[in-house]
């Protein structure tokens, strides 16, 4: 005998951690602010980030 088939196919959310879409998306967005944030430093206290920093 047989055995039957699934008709239906099971909805299965994407994985949150791992090479896939939405990881790669939020570490865009991330590394997006972090930019934003480090021109935001170097016009206000008008150094540069090593400067900053007090790395150079």
């Amino acid at each position: 005998m047989t055995e039957p088939q699934p008709t239906t196919t099971p909805k299965l959310e994407d994985p949150k951690f791992g090479f896939n879409s939405y990881a790669e998306r939020l570490n865009g967005r991330a590394a997006m602010i972090g930019f934003i944030f480090t021109l935001a430093i170097e016009y206000f206290t008008h150094q540069g980030l090593l400067s900053w920093l007090g790395l150079h």
